[in-house]
Formats: C-alpha cells, structure tokens, sequence
C-alpha cells in the first residue's frame, strides 16, 4: 500500500518556521528545523524532551511539533510515502515506512532501533492496553505493550501470521482473545477470533470487502463491510446491514464513553472517488445503522472522537461538524480551515483532523498549516506554518 513518493530537499530558507499562536507556550526557545536538520536527528537525546509532541508527515520527512506552543522542534529527513500512529504511551509515535513500522521517540526526537520490518505496513490499533500492528505484504500481527517501549528494546509480544497476505487489521481483546481479518490480495472476506494460544475460536465471513476497526464503550469492536458492519461483542458475531444493497463502511472511530460507533459510507462501487456527504453511526447495543447527513464532503482523514464521545467529522467546507452520536444530529460547526477538496489519489496531502483531550489538531497543506481548537469553545488556540505542507498528523495519546 505504501510506495516511494519523490523526497524534496528542503533548502535553508524553506525551513524558516512562522508560528502565530495565542497558546501559552510551554517555554524554551525556538528551534529551526534547519539547525535540526544539520545536526542530524540521532542527536535529538540530548535535546530537551518535547512535551505532548505532535508529529506531521510531509513529502521526504517528518516535522516534530510541541503540542502545547506548536512550535516546530526538530524536521527528521525521511523520504517515501510515510504514515503516522499514535503507539499507545507519551513518549512513541508509529511511523509506517516502505521497509516497515519503525518507532519513533517522538518525546525525545529521535527514532529507536525498534522496527518490525515487513512490506507494506498496515493499520495500527491500540486497545486495552495493548498495540497491534498488521503488515499486509506478509500478513504478520505484531502485538506489544507500549508501556514496554520504554526500555529502548523491541517488547516481547505476541505474533501470528495470517493465511494469506491482505490488507487487513487486527485487535487484542482485554482477555487475550485476538480479532484479526480474513482476506487474501483479490478478495477480503470477514474475520476470526484466536485465543490466547492462537486457537482458532469463532470466524465469520459475512463481512465482504472487510476494512477497518474502531472499538466502542462495552468492548464492542466493529469492522466495516461493502454492505454494513460487523460486530464482535460478548463472543459473537453480529452483522449488522447496510440500508443500501451497496454501503460500504470502511474506517470508523470509536471511544470508551459511547457505544455508538462513527463510520464513513459510501453507495457507489464503481466510482473513482466517491465524495460522500453521509456518515454512519453504528449502535452497537442495538446493532443498528443510521445515516446523518452532513451537506458537506469528507475523507478517510476526516473521522475522530472527542473526549465525551461526541463524532467529530471534518468537512469540506471546512468546519468540523460535532455529532451528537445518540441522537444523530449536528449539534454544531467549528470553524477550522478554508473549504477543499479531497485529492483523487488517496495518498495525496488533504486537511486531517487529529483529537487529544480537548484540543482537535487540524492539518492545512494548502497554506502549509497546523491549527489547535478548542472543542468545548470552537475557538483557534494556535496554529503554525511550516516549511511544506503536510499530509498526515498524529502524536502521543496515554495519560490524555
């Protein structure tokens, strides 16, 4: 899934860093990317630690943000199409490269020598204390402690390796029991249930396209389908059907404090890009779907929670819509970035939206922006521009 993209050397005056921000910054003075650049990313130890950092792909490397002050801290040079994901302590960042996951302290601006190499590194799921990496090249799980990161050696984990390689997704239970998707590179099918000694328990392969994961309150985890979801709860299966012959929900968020899961929903199999304007809440103690209507596009990026559960979806008229997920109604729109477009090509930069505690994080490559929001006052705490714009954004989740 992931392929080389051309990496653009960043010259001396690109890296000047413009920041106009009205945070309360965490102090220290600033850093341009230029100087962390000539002193190389592996001497970021002995700078001082960031706090709550932020981590922003751009064309050819990674940009290290203070999520307190935005302020740019370090640009690490890293060419290829990259991704980001939280690794699950306040220290870690996951970065999917084209060798593979690789860690990144993101604390201490450096990366580790931890990486799990595999083609085409895949989703990345945190649940119960737990992180589970899916590489689909090989369709090898990784699961780990983050807690275990710490130390500075790769944690002893669990691995299991699907039958055939896929683009697939995997979670580990708080009881041990391991989710994982059943595919192969022409067709994905459902998913099985492992128990602690990779015993198969359960399997289900009503789930056609399967995609996809989010947990919601309860344990309940959902994985999208072309034509609705499917629900592992209490040891079962439950499928639960699209309104539409054709309703692909495919990525989805979820949280501890509801059980009503947020999807995207798409009618249209044969289209290039489908821009819809409809998102599905999925209630997962009824097993029912339910359609809100935005009036506006979105994109996979688009999708997050906040700290009450509410689902959060970032439009295209540039607002971040704030459903209320037991209703299902738009309770009310934030102002965060110009209108856009989502680009035809998937791995092309578009705003992306990125929730921890109170604050969503939204990218603007356009104007080669970051901006912090508050979600209780809707109001601009900061933002940055920096050097090039960004494509994905993600930080440091535990203790939030």
């Amino acid at each position: 899934m992931n392929t080389s993209i051309r990496n653009r050397a960043l010259t001396g005056t690109a890296l000047a860093l413009a920041v106009s921000t009205v945070l309360t910054a965490c102090g220290g003075d600033d850093t341009s990317s230029s100087d962390a650049k000539d002193r190389g990313a592996t001497a970021a130890a002995s700078a001082a630690p960031v706090h709550d950092p932020l981590v922003a792909t751009f064309d050819g490397g990674l940009y290290i943000l203070d999520g307190k002050s935005l302020e740019l801290t370090r640009t690490i040079d890293l060419p290829g199409f990259n991704r980001v994901s939280p690794a699950g302590d306040d220290d870690h960042v996951v970065v999917s490269t084209d060798s593979g996951f690789r860690l990144l302290n993101a604390a201490e601006q450096t990366f580790t020598d931890i990486e799990y190499r595999g083609a085409k590194p895949g989703h990345v799921v945190r649940h119960a204390g737990k992180t589970v990496l899916f590489t689909d090249g090989t369709g090898e799980v990784n699961v780990f402690e983050p807690g275990d990161l710490g130390d500075g050696g790769k944690p002893e984990g669990r691995t299991y390796t699907s039958a055939q390689a896929h683009h697939g997704v995997a979670v580990e239970l708080s009881d041990g029991r391991l989710l994982t998707t059943l595919g192969d590179e022409e067709k994905r099918t459902g998913a099985l249930v492992l128990d602690k000694d990779n015993k198969e328990i359960a399997r289900n392969e009503n789930c056609p396209g399967v995609h996809g994961e989010a947990a919601a309150q309860g344990e309940a985890v959902a994985l999208g389908c072309e034509d609705g979801v499917l629900i592992y709860k209490d040891g079962r299966f439950t499928k639960v059907d699209a309104p539409d012959d054709y309703g692909r929900t495919g990525n989805q968020a979820g949280s501890d404090a509801s059980p009503v899961l947020l999807g995207d929903y798409k009618t249209d199999p044969d289209a290039e890009l489908e821009r819809p304007t409809r998102v599905s809440l999925i209630d997962t103690e009824t097993a029912k779907l339910r359609l809100v209507e935005l009036g506006t596009s979105y994109s996979f990026r688009s999708l997050a929670r906040g700290p009450h559960g509410e689902a959060l979806v970032l439009g295209t008229d540039g607002a971040i819509h704030v459903i209320d997920p037991d209703k299902g109604t738009v309770e009310k729109k934030i102002p965060a970035v110009g209108e856009w477009q989502e680009p035809l090509d998937w791995q092309q930069a578009r705003p992306s939206l990125f929730v921890r505690d109170h604050t969503a994080y939204v990218t603007e490559p356009g104007k080669k922006a970051v901006h912090a929001i508050d979600l209780a006052s809707g109001e601009k705490r900061g933002s940055v521009t920096l050097p090039q714009g960004t494509n994905e954004l993600s930080g440091t989740v535990a203790g939030h």
